[in-house]
């Protein structure tokens, strides 16, 4: 009995020794199990997050592949990556995209915006756009596309499918100019480090004519982003943290190419200062990169008139330098309308306008859309006073990016003399011509790259100057410094969509010796192109001719011509020169 009852404990003593040991074991197994899985846990949400930011990124990125590559993009995307689903929303405002997207799985989400900025230096916005010279209307010509002049709209006969805008000319003449000797003998550098991430250059003004426009000799390494210009008081031989009421300006990415050209920036509100007192031109990044930066031609200073490095409202550093700049004085008052009441967008009469008219001055307009003006006479509505006065805005090139297309064409080699193509046709570019380009008598010239004539390029009887099908959706130019006549039945063309081909004249003419009263570029005679610049001169069409878009520093349209504007030409690619379209201008998560 004893045996039993002691062989009874002793099972009872390995039976609890068993089940303490198996529950040591599962709190054991719980206590490290726990961890892991709150680890597993938290690792699949890092992993969803990455996926979500991911896809956000996958769509921002797409959104502004097609934008910058003229494909169409609906107000609202979405896409789907694992098991994420990204949606985004694109506003316009002005020439920037905005695209805000929105990622989210199982409950987390991740954000992204970024802005799209249609480089100054690149983009065709509108179906006509002038300089100071404004433009005029007649002979019942059709525009279909918006209007933008730094200078007077007269539309006396004509339809207009847009909205017509007449700023303020902006400033005309030069009045600081540091620019000497031609190739610069020293440089600064800026966005490069903090230390130096923006510029800073003292200047002063003759007299008291509104400034509202500054130039610069410069050049980028790398891809920078757009720069902010500012006029700011002095403050003991430094810049003061005290901004004109001048407003800021953008010294676009675009328009800087690689190599040294001058670049101008337009204010959006001219101001008159005090003569013979120092100001400073801040150009203010954001950021600093020491492999996306600017460059700005400079000479040796021997005044306190220099330029400094360093951060706007904090320390500024002595370049002993001055950089090579230019500002300009002047402008003048634009109007919509025109001098008599009985000219400008009369509906029911003689000129139909479906948009707004928007200038300091609307007369005799009557406009489907609003009315935006300070002052206004015999106009179907009264003033709308709420937008003040429209700012004039940059032409589409800059001086940088026509040196970069020559540069181009002359890689190619040079042809002396002139060349005339006839019915044979020929092909040819890269090139440089020192004559003048001559394609009539059916002939077709085929460009490979593009082409820089120092003479005249005339395109009669039936001829056609085209791109290569190699080209695909790139874009190509044709400069000359002299006139550019495109006439009975010649064309220009691309042949696919989204490829343009750019014809430009860095002429002056008609305001120049020689010109004996031609145009810089005319078109007539029902011949046709894609888009004609000529910012330095006037383009004319007339006779029936047919276009996309035009720029120039003048712009005549009669005798029944036909602008009708192609989306696509707000964010062209070129094949040669400098970068097109659309630049991403800012980018951040947030969320």
């Amino acid at each position: 009995m004893k045996h039993n009852i002691s062989h009874n404990k002793k099972g009872q003593a390995v039976l609890l020794s068993l089940l303490v040991f198996l529950g040591v074991s599962v709190a054991t197994i719980f206590a490290v199990s726990l961890p892991v899985i709150e680890h597993i846990k938290i690792t699949r949400s890092v992993y969803t997050s990455k996926q979500n930011f991911y896809a956000a990124e996958s769509l921002s990125e797409d959104i502004a592949y097609r934008l910058q590559n003229s494909i169409s993009v609906s107000s609202s995307e979405s896409l789907t990556v694992g098991g994420s689903s990204a949606t985004a929303s694109i506003v316009t405002s002005g020439g920037n995209k905005d695209i805000e997207v929105t990622a989210q799985n199982s409950g987390l989400i991740r954000k992204i915006k970024s802005r799209l900025t249609t480089s100054t230096g690149i983009a065709f916005n509108y179906g006509l756009q002038a300089g100071n010279g404004g433009m005029t209307i007649d002979g019942g010509s059709t525009i279909i596309g918006n209007l933008y002049a730094n200078g007077s709209i007269n539309a006396i006969s004509a339809t207009i499918t847009g909205t017509a805008v007449a700023a303020d000319s902006s400033a005309t003449s030069t009045d600081q100019i540091n620019n000497t000797p031609a190739t610069p003998t020293a440089s600064v550098n800026f966005r490069n480090v903090s230390a130096s991430r923006d510029l800073a250059q003292s200047f002063q003004v003759s007299d008291t004519s509104p400034l509202g426009k500054v130039g610069f000799y410069i050049k980028k390494t790398g891809s920078p982003a757009d720069a902010t210009i500012k006029i700011v008081a002095d403050s003991a031989g430094t810049p003061s943290s005290t901004v004109m009421p001048i407003g800021t300006a953008t010294l676009s990415a675009g328009g800087v190419t690689t190599s040294y050209g001058w670049v101008d920036v337009t204010f959006a509100t001219p101001v008159s200062l005090i003569p013979s007192t120092r100001y400073w031109i801040i150009v203010q990044s954001s950021t600093q990169s020491a492999t996306n930066y600017y460059t700005i031609g400079a000479n040796t200073s021997t005044s306190t008139n220099n330029a400094k490095t360093g951060t706007f409202g904090g320390t500024w550093t002595n370049t002993n330098l001055n950089t090579y700049y230019k500002t300009y004085l002047g402008g003048t008052t634009a109007t919509i309308g025109g001098a008599s009441y009985s000219t400008g967008f009369m509906v029911g009469s003689s000129t139909a306008l479906t948009g707004d008219a928007w200038a300091r001055t609307v007369k005799g307009t009557t406009a489907y859309g609003k009315i935006y003006c300070l002052t206004g006479t015999n106009n179907n509505k009264s003033c709308d006073t709420s937008k003040g006065v429209p700012s004039p805005t940059p032409l589409p090139f800059s001086d940088a990016n026509l040196d970069s297309w020559k540069d181009s064409a002359l890689a190619g080699g040079t042809t002396t003399g002139n060349v005339t193509v006839g019915f044979a046709g020929a092909t040819m570019g890269p090139k440089k011509i020192t004559g003048n380009l001559l394609v009539n008598g059916g002939g077709t010239l085929t460009l490979t790259g593009p082409l820089w004539v120092v003479g005249t390029v005339t395109v009669t009887g039936g001829g056609k100057i085209k791109l290569q099908s190699g080209y695909g959706r790139s874009s190509e130019t044709i400069i000359s410094d002299g006139t550019i006549t495109i006439s009975g039945g010649g064309s220009l063309g691309s042949g696919t969509t989204g490829s343009y081909l750019f014809v430009v004249s860095t002429s002056q003419c008609p305001n120049a010796v020689g010109c004996s009263g031609a145009n810089a570029i005319s078109i007539s005679g029902g011949a046709g192109a894609i888009a004609a610049n000529a910012q330095y001169g006037t383009v004319g069409l007339s006779g029936g001719a047919s276009i996309s878009a035009v720029v120039g520093n003048q712009v005549s349209v009669t005798g029944g011509s036909t602008v009708t504007y192609d989306n696509g030409l707000a964010s062209p690619e070129f094949n040669s020169g400098p970068a097109g379209g659309y630049t991403i201008s800012s980018w951040q998560e947030i969320q």
